[in-house]
């Protein structure tokens, strides 16, 4: 494997840093602050071509693989983690979802205004007594045979874009309680009645990424708007997750590459005892021990990656890049605000909007202790 950077994602990698230094840099701690949105960023995002990564060009996507994916998201979250997470989420959960399962009419259909920005995708599967035990949902989907459709009742939570997306995939249980082929994928619409926004969270990191409630209240859905057979959508579901813990490690490792260099940077101008401190050991050390960690899980990201675009299974190697590199982007950013010490504490310097950022990287799309479960259950597998 040859994780040398092609020329193509270095120019990405310079574009997208120069889009976040010139468009997010200016903004983010005030919509930090104010918990805003920011759905404008979006559309300029779209006419770059950053919400259509991974959709073909022919349905107005950008055509590009995982790698130049991973690189996007990481320059985005070195700058502002809620930009990147809404990004992930956009591409690698709702759009993707419907890459990967839809017909070929609903891919002409939903995938363009997608993937260009016109519209805003979210992802439901968790609920708020069914997290990691997805399989005991309870938003249920029943059968209208009069209209040719479904009718979804029930609340996810916890949905990046739960209020501003105006296209989201929906799992609903279709079937018996704990039956993995007992779940069905939707594409609701948001105009489409009964389908609304609800309780948006109040959290300590990614606050300008929306997190919120998506509520269905008799909410019809045609036929022409279930992604794949009824039955298949847990199946569907587990597959968009392996591609989503590779959005979320390099989320954290862009979080982790921006707390690192915040440290970095500051080590050199502050000065004690008449010298910089990172001339001190144990700055020098932490900063040696920061880097580290982050080139251990820069590769197995890399990794996955590979694996993803080469088309090889990818369910053990994606969790433990995701399960890694979030824990170091806890560790490095806990780092980086104590080598600033009292301003690491304050909001004078970035380095306590990443500390705070980082924990959702062990959180979202599977927590540190499922990503374990699913590496442990890969290796018993295996002779």
């Amino acid at each position: 494997m040859d994780f040398t950077e092609s020329e193509n994602q270095k120019a990405i990698r310079a574009t997208v840093r120069d889009f976040a230094q010139r468009e997010i840099l200016p903004h983010r701690m005030d919509w930090d602050e104010r918990q805003y949105f920011p759905r404008e960023l979006f559309t300029r995002m779209g006419e770059l071509g950053l919400l259509g990564m991974l959709v073909p060009e022919e349905l107005g996507g950008a055509g590009m693989g995982y790698m130049e994916y991973k690189v996007a998201i990481e320059e985005l979250a070195k700058v502002c983690g809620s930009i990147g997470l809404s990004m992930a989420a956009h591409n690698s959960l709702c759009t993707n979802h419907i890459l990967m399962f839809g017909s070929n009419e609903q891919k002409q259909r939903f995938l363009p205004d997608l993937a260009t920005g016109r519209h805003i995708g979210a992802w439901g599967l968790t609920e708020a007594n069914t997290g990691s035990d997805a399989m005991r949902m309870q938003c249920t989907a029943v059968r209208d045979n009069d209209r040719n459709g479904w009718v979804l009742n029930g609340t996810k939570n916890w949905i990046t874009h739960g209020i501003s997306s105006d296209v989201a995939v929906v799992l609903a249980r279709t079937g018996e309680l704990l039956d993995s082929h007992g779940i069905t994928a939707f594409v609701v619409l948001r105009e489409q009645e009964g389908f609304s926004g609800g309780k948006k969270e109040n959290k300590l990191g990614m606050r300008s990424s929306e997190t919120a409630e998506m509520i269905f209240q008799d909410c019809f859905v045609p036929d022409d708007q279930v992604l794949g057979k009824p039955g298949e959508g847990f199946v569907q579901a587990m597959k968009i997750l392996d591609g989503g813990r590779i959005s979320i490690a390099s989320l954290a490792l862009g979080i982790a590459k921006g707390a690192f260099e915040c440290a970095r940077d500051y080590s050199k101008e502050r000065e004690q005892f008449g010298q910089p401190i990172s001339r001190f050991q144990a700055i020098s050390f932490k900063l040696a021990d920061m880097y580290t960690q982050i080139e251990a899980a820069d590769l197995l990201t890399l990794q996955a990656c590979w694996r993803k675009e080469k088309g090889l299974s990818l369910t053990k190697e994606s969790a433990i890049a995701k399960y890694e590199a979030s824990e170091v982007c806890v560790r490095v950013a806990t780092e980086g605000v104590q080598v600033l010490g009292g301003y690491g504490y304050t909001k004078d310097f970035p380095a306590e909007k990443y500390y705070r950022d980082s924990k959702l990287c062990t959180i979202g799309e599977g927590t540190s202790e499922i990503q374990k479960l699913v590496i442990s259950r890969e290796l018993l597998k295996e002779n």
